[in-house]
């Protein structure tokens, strides 16, 4: 599931589609009936690959922005309450907004959050969009709510089943919701936002590329839509059935270690992280199903996503953890050369090779890596 990942994509800017000239966007806001006393709006968006962040003071209930933009955005636009005065991303002070050039009237009713875009195509798509997923999403938080309490209980075999439905449930809303807009409304101005939803962190480029065709020639050739079509281009080097590209890279102990050196065993590449929540909490699985396969044909590699001067964190969860296999990582966070090469986008992902260094699986997490080798070694 995505919420069981650290995922870089989450701080990736969203662009539209392209458009030539660089044009002028006008934003007029007004606070209606907003209980909240807010002194200050903010305006987050991306322009030329650079997050920005503009500000604008309320007067008499009201705000403005006026920025140069080269292509639609999906921006965040979020409040400050004067009786604190930090900027806060809170879902009672923000809301998500598409913006596109043009003059573009905003009102946040009753709360900030509550807000009524018009002017914006986007905007209205995204609204047609957000409807669908609402049912979806209750069901989802209500099953999540289940599943924690499980977790806490302990009911190990309640939460696993809790999870499969959760699985079951995302599953439906990527076909029924993502991947049935982006095939009815293949040039909708959100069409590769709603892709990028679609796709995920681990694409299947065989039922994401013939969609990505179907976009409007301006959002292949957009920024987003190029830097898009090249993580396509490479989940087909990475998918079931490819080889594995090589690589090398240093242990702890500077020492390089090449990917080819393990061949002659089923290798199981595991990209992790001592910062990342997920990855650690899923290590005691890893470890088990190490410590019963080490004496067979098995091994693992793991490539650290730490970040630089953070070696000795990366040892000690190495150790803490009881990670006793090969660990490799240059410590360049998510610019990690080999993360780089095979187009990791979240952690914990994982691939399975067999001895020829062939790609046999991907993404086994919890029993079902332990159930794959079984059958492997069967």
């Amino acid at each position: 599931m995505k919420r069981f990942f650290i995922i870089a994509a989450l701080v990736a800017p969203s662009v539209l589609f392209a458009q030539k000239e660089t044009a002028t966007l006008k934003i007029k806001g007004q606070l209606k009936n907003v209980k909240d006393t807010i002194d200050m709006v903010f305006l987050n968006y991306s322009k030329d690959g650079k997050r920005i962040t503009d500000s604008s003071s309320v007067v008499k209930g009201e705000y403005a922005f006026s920025i140069s933009i080269k292509e639609p955005i999906r921006a965040q636009l979020f409040s400050r309450n004067s009786a604190n005065t930090k900027a806060k991303f809170l879902p009672k002070m923000a809301a998500i907004i598409y913006l596109e050039p043009g003059n573009i009237k905003v009102q946040n009713v009753d709360s900030f959050s509550n807000i009524v875009v018009k002017g914006s195509k986007a905007q209205a798509e995204y609204e047609k969009l957000t409807a669908a997923l609402k049912p979806f999403n209750n069901q989802m938080e209500a099953l999540y709510k289940v599943f924690t309490q499980q977790n806490k209980s302990g009911d190990i075999v309640a939460a696993k089943k809790t999870e499969d439905a959760l699985d079951a449930l995302e599953e439906k809303q990527r076909e029924e919701v993502y991947g049935k807009y982006i095939n009815s409304n293949p040039t909708s101005p959100i069409g590769l936002y709603v892709l990028q939803q679609y796709a995920g962190y681990d694409i299947n480029a065989d039922k994401v590329e013939p969609l990505f065709n179907q976009l409007s020639a301006a959002t292949q050739a957009s920024a987003a839509g190029t830097d898009f079509k090249a993580k396509i281009d490479l989940a087909k080097k990475t998918g079931i059935g490819k080889y594995a590209m090589e690589f090398t890279q240093n242990d702890t102990l500077g020492n390089p270690v090449s990917l080819a050196s393990f061949k002659g065993k089923y290798v199981l590449i595991d990209f992790w992280a001592s910062w990342c929540g997920p990855c650690r909490r899923e290590n005691p699985n890893v470890v088990k199903t190490f410590n019963a396969y080490k004496h067979k044909p098995f091994t693992i590699l793991s490539v650290s996503l730490d970040q630089p001067n953070a070696k000795d964190k990366w040892i000690k969860a190495i150790h803490d953890d009881n990670l006793t296999w090969t660990h490799v990582s240059d410590l360049q966070f998510w610019n990690n050369a080999v993360a780089k090469q095979y187009g990791i986008q979240a952690i914990p992902q994982n691939l399975l090779l067999d001895p020829d260094g062939k790609i046999i699986a991907k993404n086994l997490h919890g029993q079902t890596l332990s159930e794959k080798l079984s059958e492997v070694f069967k």
